[in-house]
Parts: structure tokens; C-alpha cells; sequence
């Protein structure tokens, strides 16, 4: 299974220029529709002036989770074209807008496409590109009687714990690659009245 993945630090910005025309790139990691959604009403809000505000986002390590939007420009001139950096730097959880002041001097489709992933282009060449990964939660509910195979699991493993309650009852949460799944599960359902669920 695929747990890591390429992304940016932060947001980072990119221009080009055309005939007049003015494109400014906005690139901004992501983790969520809702994320996308406030990022894009922010942009809309600071750039309200501007003709077209173009995107595309892309989410997760699965390739069904992406769209691109050319705003009123003509079909294929500019979310195609953003999309098509976000491929090649490889990257996910991102959300590129470039935003568009029109010159007035049209620049055809091909000059479109151009400025477009010229603008994204120069947005990621100035971002921090990082590698992360697809990281699962546990929690785990258990008697004080099995915490020593608990936690030889926790050491064998290198797991990161949190939210660690110990008495008589005992609960924490345990952190790990999505990799490493079955191989963890596998083990917790050795211990003897050990609960444990995926925390969504």
C-alpha cells in the first residue's frame, strides 16, 4: 500500500505575465473538501477585482479525488493546465488557483494554456515541497492486567501514543503508517480482551 505522499509546506505564490494580462498563482496545501472551499472564498474575497479565478485540487493518494475549473475561460485553457503541474511536481493535497486580470489583449488558447501553467508552474518552483504520510489512529480499551502486552506491542512497533488513561480500565490512542496496518491488527487480536477501533 501507497502511505506517502509529495505535498507543500505552506502556500506559496507565482506570477506571469502576458500582453497585459496579469496571472497570479495562489498554491496552498489542503486536506479537505471544506478546506478547499475556505481557501478559495479567501482568494475570491482578496482578488474580487479580477476577471477569472481558475483552479485545480487534487486530494489523497487515489487518483479519484481531484477536479479542475476554467472559471469563463475557454474549455481546457487553464484548469487542464494548472492540473498538469500538480502531475508533474507529483504532488496531492494541494489546491493551486491563478487568478487572471485581463490586459486587454485576448492571448488565444494556446497563449492561455501557456500563461496558466506558466503561473502554477512558478508557484510550486517557489513552494517547500515535503514528503508526509498516510498516518492511522487506534483507539485501544483494555484491563490493566494485559498493559504489559500492550505496550510490548507499542515498543516492538515504535508506535507514537496519545490520550493514555491507566487504571483499572485502561485506554490510549496509538499512531501509525498506513502500511503497517495488518501487521499491527494481526497482533492486538492476540491480547486477550483487548478492544480496539480505527478512529475516523
Amino acid at each position: 500500500m501507497k502511505d506517502e505522499y509529495r505535498t507543500i509546506r505552506e502556500e506559496s505564490r507565482g506570477l506571469f505575465k502576458d500582453r497585459g494580462s496579469k496571472f497570479i498563482a495562489i498554491a496552498s496545501p489542503v486536506h479537505s473538501a471544506y478546506g478547499i472551499k475556505e481557501v478559495l472564498d479567501r482568494v475570491k474575497k482578496q482578488y474580487h477585482d479580477a476577471r477569472h479565478h481558475c483552479y485545480a485540487y487534487k486530494l489523497g493518494t487515489g487518483d479519484d479525488d481531484w477536479r479542475v475549473n476554467d472559471d469563463g475561460e475557454p474549455s481546457g485553457t487553464a484548469g487542464n493546465p494548472i492540473m498538469g503541474q500538480i502531475k508533474s511536481f507529483k504532488l496531492t493535497n494541494i489546491l493551486i488557483i491563478v487568478v487572471r486580470y485581463f490586459g486587454g489583449t485576448l492571448l488565444g488558447k494556446g497563449g492561455l494554456i501557456n500563461a496558466y501553467r506558466s503561473a502554477a508552474s512558478d508557484a510550486l518552483e517557489n513552494a517547500e515541497i515535503i514528503k508526509k504520510t498516510v498516518d492511522y489512529t487506534y483507539h485501544l480499551h483494555f484491563p490493566y492486567s494485559v498493559m504489559n502486552e500492550v505496550m510490548k506491542i507499542i515498543k516492538e512497533e515504535n508506535l507514537q501514543e496519545s490520550d493514555q488513561v491507566f487504571e483499572m480500565d485502561c485506554t490510549m490512542k496509538i499512531h501509525f503508517r498506513a502500511s503497517l496496518e495488518k501487521r499491527i491488527r494481526s497482533k492486538l487480536e492476540l491480547i486477550d480482551k483487548l478492544q480496539f477501533k480505527k478512529v475516523k
